[in-house]
């Protein structure tokens, strides 16, 4: 094999492909990236052996051919090759990739390409596209809400799924961690009716995000009951789907909180922000006592003091006193895009409804806390 690249088209490529290897691997092989190189392009795979991604760019190809390298090790040479450098790729006898930029010279020991294991996706037969952005949105805003508790391994991803009950048929994105869910629809696109719902891992969907950062096309996606496949721009992620129940969510969605109040987004979050500066680094805890066109939230600290402010609010209900978790707040209010947050309340037990003015199809649900 022998390819010569530029040195920014092969560091984008690296860069997206590395970040699936793990640092540290019990299997060799699983440390390497799979170069090859044939008909004009080069490809480079990485895998986890539960995510796979695979990455193709145009390139001179002097000699086909494929071998495995060091992810890291690679990513980090040419990260540090001069902007603009040409990058000559070329195997050798020995079981080496040498790497030439400039004066520069590397050799890299290189694993057979025939151990490097292959991810088959089978079968999907649900297939269905979305525009970029779309994707993008459905990820950004539920991610924060997924579960990082190992032991409820079924909420350790988004839960993506169709909705046809009577409603505008939807495509819906759906992450909770008990504490709270965030739930993100968009029109159901063609192909994807009928599929079946889906627990997409928490890694996947942070790879995929790091991927579709600026992509404007549309992404191509294809779903079977154990795995998932998104395909845009060069880049082809399959993942491995989390084999579990995700919990009936509607449940915990309340349907009769008629205590509403409107405020100015950007304001409440500043508030909160502020406020939580002395609140305990474990339960981060803030109270919020509403009355008639006012908000008073307060935090109380034994160990470091206390701390009020207030802010005007359109609410005419009865008074009501609630406690959240500021980092709880601060995550919800950081996903809406409108001015204005809707948050509506049943009393100081229950959960609490947030929406954003701007985007109907967006619905985020907070428990609250004792303070």
């Amino acid at each position: 094999m022998k390819i010569t690249i530029e040195r920014g088209a092969l560091l984008k490529s690296l860069n997206h492909v590395q970040s699936v290897v793990e640092r540290r691997n019990t299997i060799p092989i699983l440390s390497n990236v799979l170069i090859k190189a044939e008909d004009g392009q080069l490809s480079l795979t990485a895998t986890d052996l539960d995510i796979e991604v695979v990455e193709a760019t145009d390139t001179d190809v002097a000699q086909a051919g494929a071998t495995t390298a060091p992810a890291h090790t690679l990513y980090d040479i040419v990260r540090k090759l001069p902007e603009g450098a040409q990058v000559e790729l070329a195997t050798q006898d020995e079981g080496r990739l040498q790497l030439t930029a400039g004066r520069s010279r590397f050799a890299l020991q290189a694993l057979p390409q025939e151990d490097f294991p292959t991810m088959t996706a089978g079968s999907l037969p649900h297939r269905f596209e979305l525009p970029a952005e779309h994707m993008r949105r459905l990820i950004d805003k539920t991610r924060f809400a997924i579960s990082t508790e190992e032991t409820r391994y079924y909420l350790n991803g988004i839960y993506l799924h169709a909705v046809e009950d009577g409603k505008t048929p939807s495509l819906r994105a759906v992450a909770t961690d008990g504490h709270r869910l965030a739930q993100v629809d968009h029109d159901l696109p063609d192909g994807a009716s009928g599929m079946p719902g889906v627990i997409v891992p928490r890694k996947t969907v942070l790879e995929l995000q790091k991927l579709l950062e600026g992509d404007t096309g549309n992404v191509s996606i294809g779903v079977s009951e154990t795995k998932i496949r998104f395909e845009f721009g060069g880049v082809v992620l399959t993942s491995k789907l989390i084999d579990g129940t995700f919990p009936d969510y509607g449940r915990v969605i309340p349907a009769d909180n008629d205590k509403m109040m409107e405020v100015d987004g950007k304001s409440f979050a500043e508030a909160v922000d502020r406020v939580s500066t002395i609140s305990t680094e474990k339960s981060r805890a803030v109270k919020l006592n509403l009355e008639e066109g006012r908000l008073t939230l307060s935090v109380t600290n034994p160990d470091s003091g206390s701390a009020t402010e207030e802010i005007s609010v359109s609410y005419s209900a009865s008074p009501i006193e609630i406690g959240f978790n500021a980092r709880y707040l601060l995550d919800i209010t950081g996903q809406l895009d409108g001015e204005q947050a809707v948050f509506a309340f049943a009393d100081s037990g229950s959960p609490t409804l947030v929406k954003d003015t701007e985007d109907a199809m967006a619905i985020y649900v907070l428990m609250p806390m004792r303070v």
